[in-house]
């Protein structure tokens, strides 16, 4: 379940690819299928252990590109370990309304971008967030949770700030909106709710299957419905962010 589009990102097979806060590595797996070599970087060691064993099960499993490469890096967005200008690519999906200081964070993916290189940037839509908090002060108020709400101006002049450019928005997870809403109302941890369980089942049901009417009907909703935005930057050629 991708949320963004590498063809926007500009990916092409041999760019250096950076997953910022990679998860279970969803974005990395598409970037090494594309041919990219991808560092996966997150501060779950648990998480990164098994983006690094399905990198190695994609090598035997699957016909990559040969420039595809993965590997992980266990640290924190607010001090990447890596030279200025690294990365042609450098992507941060549903990160940034985690980390207090964002300013920061967006300071290091600013500066481990290369001249002429892209970004893509994910939070939770404004709209769609407001509701989930309204409706549920737990869904944001725990250890490790969402710490702001986004408007799109606001992620895209504080990106801007550190001298990037506006290369676009998209939205993407239409079904995943009410999934979220219905959860903030019996509760987020209430995973046993009968309605839960069966709107989780068809989200699984079309992840796996991938039915052509769900997702053209989901590509509709997105600009309305989406649950996430999506942000791309450009590092001007160049410029130098330090």
């Amino acid at each position: 379940m991708l949320t963004l589009d590498y063809d926007r990102l500009g990916m092409k097979p041999g760019d250096r690819v950076l997953d910022i806060g990679c998860g279970y590595g969803r974005h990395s797996y598409e970037a090494v299928r594309r041919g990219g070599k991808v560092v996966s970087l997150d501060l779950a060691d648990t998480e990164l252990k098994q983006v690094l064993g399905t990198f190695r099960a994609m090598a035997g499993d699957e016909p990559l590109p040969e420039t595809a490469h993965g590997s992980a890096v266990n640290a924190t967005a607010l001090h990447l370990p890596f030279p200025d200008d690294t990365f042609d690519r450098v992507i941060a999906s549903e990160v940034l309304e985690h980390i207090p200081d964002d300013t920061d964070a967006m300071a290091e993916i600013a500066r481990v971008t290369r001249p002429g290189g892209s970004i893509a940037v994910t939070v939770p839509r404004a709209g769609q967030e407001v509701v989930c908090w309204v409706l549920s002060n737990e869904y944001h108020n725990t250890p490790g949770g969402h710490v702001r709400i986004y408007r799109q101006s606001q992620i895209t002049d504080r990106m801007k700030s550190q001298g990037l450019k506006a290369g676009g928005v998209g939205f993407a997870h239409a079904l995943h909106t009410p999934y979220w809403w219905l959860r903030c109302l019996v509760g987020p941890k209430n995973e046993d709710n009968p309605l839960v369980k069966a709107y989780r089942s068809f989200l699984e049901w079309d992840i796996m299957t991938g039915p052509p009417l769900v997702r053209a009907a989901e590509r509709l909703l997105n600009p309305v419905l989406g649950k996430s935005l999506v942000v791309y930057m450009n590092k001007p050629n160049g410029s130098h962010v330090t």
